[in-house]
C-alpha cells in the first residue's frame, strides 16, 4: 500500500509537470520572434520619422492646402495617421482580450506580408471610418505632439510585450483582411502610416501646392 501511494504521488508530480510544460508551450507558441519584433519597431520608427520630416518647415498655407475640396490637406492626413493609430492599437487590445484562437496559424497565415503589400503599395481604396476622419481643427503643433505621444506608447508596448500576440485574433471589418492576429494589428499601425506618408507626398507634389 505504501509503495502504491508513493507511485501515485510520483505519477501526480509527473502529470503536474507535463501540464505545466504544455501550458508554457501553448503560451510560447504565439509569441513573436526577435526578428518580428525588430521589424515592427523599425517600421514604427521609420514611418514616424517620415511623417515628421514631411511636416517640418511647412507654412500654414502649405499645411492646409487641399488639391480638391473633397481631398485632405497635409495636416489632415497627419491628423488621420494619429487617429488611426489609436483605433488600430485598440483593435490589437481587443484581440488580446479574446481567448487564444486555436486556428490562428491557418487563419492569419500570410496576412502580415499581405498587409505590407497592400498598405505600403497603396493598393485598393477605401473610405476612412467616420471615427478617424480628420477634423482639420488641430494646429500643426498639436498634431505633431499627438503623433509623438501615440507612437511612443506603441513603441513601448512593442519593446516590452511578452504576450503571445499571434495566438490572439480579431476580425477586420473589411473581408479582404478578415481575421488578423494581435501582431498583425500592431504592424498595421506603421504600415498604414507609410501608406499615408505617400499621400502627403502626393499633396506636396501637386502643381498648385503653395511655394511657401
Amino acid at each position: 500500500m505504501f509503495n502504491s501511494g508513493k507511485q501515485i504521488a510520483r505519477m501526480l508530480i509527473v502529470v503536474g509537470i507535463c501540464m505545466f510544460c504544455n501550458a508554457v508551450l501553448a503560451f510560447d507558441e504565439g509569441k513573436i520572434t526577435m526578428e518580428e519584433r525588430t521589424k515592427a519597431l523599425n517600421w514604427m520608427k521609420d514611418s514616424h520619422a517620415e511623417t515628421l520630416a514631411a511636416l517640418k518647415g511647412l507654412s500654414e498655407e502649405q499645411l492646409t492646402f487641399k488639391p480638391a475640396p473633397d481631398k485632405w490637406s497635409v495636416l489632415e492626413v497627419a491628423e488621420h495617421i494619429w487617429m488611426a493609430e489609436g483605433l488600430l492599437f485598440d483593435a490589437m487590445q481587443q484581440a488580446l482580450a479574446a481567448k487564444p484562437n486555436p486556428d490562428w496559424e491557418a487563419k492569419t497565415k500570410g496576412k502580415t506580408e499581405f498587409l505590407e503589400n497592400v498598405m505600403v503599395g497603396r493598393k485598393g481604396k477605401a473610405s476612412a471610418p467616420e471615427s478617424i476622419v480628420p477634423s482639420g481643427k488641430l494646429s500643426a503643433k498639436d498634431v505633431v505632439e499627438k503623433l509623438k505621444e501615440a507612437r511612443a506608447k506603441t513603441i513601448k508596448f512593442t519593446e516590452e510585450t511578452q504576450l503571445p500576440l499571434k495566438a490572439h485574433t480579431y476580425d477586420h471589418p473589411f473581408p479582404v483582411f478578415n481575421t488578423l492576429n494581435a501582431y498583425q494589428w500592431l504592424v498595421y499601425i506603421p504600415l498604414h502610416n507609410f501608406r499615408h506618408n505617400k499621400q502627403i507626398e502626393e499633396v506636396k507634389s501637386n502643381p498648385n501646392f503653395p511655394k511657401k
